[in-house]
C-alpha cells in the first residue's frame, strides 16, 4: 500500500534544512546564555538583599528588583517554550539552575562618599 507521506530526511525538506537546524541551535544556545546570565543576577541580588551590609531602604530596593529578575526569568523560560518547545524549554532551565553558581566570594558593590558606584577592586561603572 503505498503511503501518503515521504520520510521526512535531510533531502525531503531541501538543501537548507542544515542551515535551519543550525540557526535554531544557534538561537536556542543564546536563549539559554540569557536565561544563565538571569540566574546570575537573580542569586547576586538575593544575596545583596540578605546582605546585614546594605541599609534597609536598599534592601527594599533590591527586593523590588529581585522580584523584576524572577519576573523576567519567568517569561524567558516561556519564550524558550514557545519558541523551541517545552521540552526544550524544560532542559535549558534544568541546566542553567544545574551549572550557574556565584561564588562567595566574589566582588560587591560599594557606594563610595562621592556617589559613584565602583566595585572592591577600584574598577569605576
Amino acid at each position: 500500500m503505498p503511503t501518503l507521506h515521504a520520510p521526512l530526511g535531510t533531502t525531503a525538506i531541501g538543501p537548507t534544512f542544515p542551515y535551519v537546524l543550525e540557526t535554531r541551535e544557534s538561537l536556542l544556545a543564546n536563549d539559554t546564555e540569557e536565561l544563565s546570565a538571569l540566574r546570575f543576577s537573580i542569586i547576586l541580588t538575593a544575596r545583596w538583599a540578605d546582605s546585614d551590609s546594605e541599609s534597609p531602604d536598599r534592601r527594599a530596593e533590591l527586593r523590588a528588583d529581585l522580584a523584576l529578575l524572577r519576573k523576567h526569568y519567568g517569561d524567558k523560560i516561556d519564550e524558550i517554550a514557545m519558541t523551541f518547545g517545552v521540552d526544550h524549554a524544560m532542559k535549558a532551565k534544568e541546566e542553567v539552575e544545574r551549572t550557574v553558581v556565584v561564588p562567595r566570594d566574589i566582588a560587591t558593590f560599594e557606594t563610595p562618599s562621592d556617589g559613584r558606584e565602583e566595585l572592591d577592586e577600584g574598577y569605576n561603572l
